[in-house]
């Protein structure tokens, strides 16, 4: 008789040992063990507490049970960590959207296959991290997106946080930038320590040295005490240095010295002071046209860019407005609780807020104040477009020409309001119940506009 094990088959099925069970169960993060059929074969303490409390997982497949798919990820627009694995042969990281108890919820998934008798991968272990920064539904704070571009940025911070890279954050005004910063910083092993803003742009030359290192008592005129500085603020943390393409060239030498010798001294010290921090950096403007016309150091440009992350602007991020809208309401309008109508929704989708998230923030705010009901209508949302424009700045706000029949605007509001409807629908993956509740409508009023669109009406 032979020694050797015969040849594996494909599809064989095979058992994982015991002892890698055991030692999965004990791990604090989510964990799960499958098959290259996407099988569970054990799923941890922690990974049941978050995603499937109720029901047992072992033996469903991995993309039914965390994104409620009916096929692999990779089959439904979503990069898969199992089939980036079979290509490299390697562990691989994704930032993947799951579903939970408790909502949608951004995931860091590191998988790391496991070698069989032969070599080739028999198993996989999937060890799941929430990104607590980020959301994938309305919330009431951090970072709220599930655009494909909102994604790709996010999907960098999640890889860039746990480092100690330097961080650039490039967009246009209004993007997000400090939200983001923050992500940076929370996601990251200095999280427990300060984060401390720096707005470049407001201040003065000749104060920016002794804002940012502090100074000595008698260093100059009115220094009557000694300071610490925002990088003394900052330590153990993150610095933060917003709108950093404004910061004078002048004192873009004394930053430079800093970010390469991790050093500073105090105006009117001869002491040399150790940093510790973290520096994350962003500005909206270009960076790379201000080093060619000599207006930013070349050096510390590269210093800064260690990784840069480009912020996707707000009309780049489609589908993320309805989103965002009903949870900047609920900040801009407390006590009050509002709802958007269909119709209004539909309106504000159809913006391109060159201002951005700021802008639609700002928007939603002058809409709440012209609303006296507690829904807001598409006339709402119209009127404070209306009132809100520069003169001069072309918008894209639907407007008549000419006077039309009033059943010409009614029925003109209604084909908007269907519109988005149905793309709501379509990116809806949940029950018809939690569809109605985002709309704020009753559920016999959502079977009513879904029969108008020829829309199945069974619940799921």
């Amino acid at each position: 008789m032979s020694d050797r094990h015969p040849p594996r088959q494909p599809g064989a099925h095979l058992k994982p040992l015991p002892e890698l069970t055991a030692f999965l169960e004990g791990l604090p993060e989510p964990h799960i063990l499958f098959d290259a059929q996407y099988r569970i074969l054990a799923a941890n303490a922690a990974y049941r507490r978050e995603h499937s409390p109720e029901r047992s997982v072992v033996g469903r497949h991995c993309y039914e049970v965390s994104h409620h798919f009916a096929v692999p990820c990779d089959q439904a627009g979503e990069s898969c960590p199992l089939a980036q694995s079979r290509l490299s042969g390697q562990r691989e990281r994704v930032l993947h959207l799951h579903h939970t108890p408790k909502g949608e919820e951004y995931v860091n998934i590191e998988l790391t296959p496991l070698p069989g008798d032969d070599g080739q991968p028999a198993f996989y272990v999937e060890k799941m991290e929430p990104l607590r920064v980020a959301q994938g539904q309305p919330s009431a704070q951090g970072l709220i997106g599930r655009s494909e571009a909102f994604q790709r940025m996010l999907a960098l911070v999640a890889r860039v946080a746990p480092s100690r890279a330097s961080v650039l954050l490039l967009g246009e005004s209004g993007t997000g930038k400090e939200l983001v910063a923050r992500a940076v910083h929370e996601a990251g092993p200095r999280a427990g320590k300060p984060l401390v803003a720096v707005d470049c742009s407001s201040l003065p030359e000749n104060l920016f040295e002794s804002e940012l290192f502090g100074h000595e008592r008698g260093a100059f005129t009115g220094a009557a005490t000694a300071r610490g500085g925002l990088v003394e603020a900052a330590s153990g943390g993150t610095l933060f240095l917003d709108e950093v393409g404004d910061i004078p060239l002048p004192m873009q030498v004394k930053l430079l010295r800093l970010l390469e010798t991790g050093t500073y001294r105090r105006v009117g010290s001869t002491e040399l002071r150790h940093a510790d921090i973290r520096v994350v950096a962003a500005t909206h403007r270009d960076l790379d046209a201000m080093v060619q016309d000599g207006r930013f150091r070349e050096d510390l440009y590269y210093r800064l860019s260690t990784f840069p992350i480009l912020l996707p602007p707000l009309r780049e991020r489609r589908g993320d407005v309805a989103l965002l809208a009903p949870a900047l309401l609920e900040r801009v309008a407390a006590p009050r609780r509002l709802t958007l109508a269909p119709a209004a929704l539909a309106l504000l989708e159809t913006q391109d807020f060159p201002g951005n998230v700021r802008e639609l923030r700002n928007l939603l705010e002058r809409t709440a104040l012209l609303c006296d009901g507690s829904v807001i209508e598409a006339e709402h949302v119209r009127q404070a477009i209306a009132t809100g424009r520069r003169p001069g700045a072309a918008r894209s706000i639907p407007a008549r020409s000419t006077p039309a029949a009033p059943a010409d605007a009614d029925q003109d509001l209604r084909s908007l309001e269907l519109a988005a409807l149905r793309e709501t629908v379509a990116r809806h993956t949940g029950s018809r119940a939690d569809l109605a509740q985002r709309l704020g409508i009753s559920e016999r009023s959502l079977y009513r506009k879904l029969k108008a669109l020829g829309i199945g009406t069974g619940r799921g």
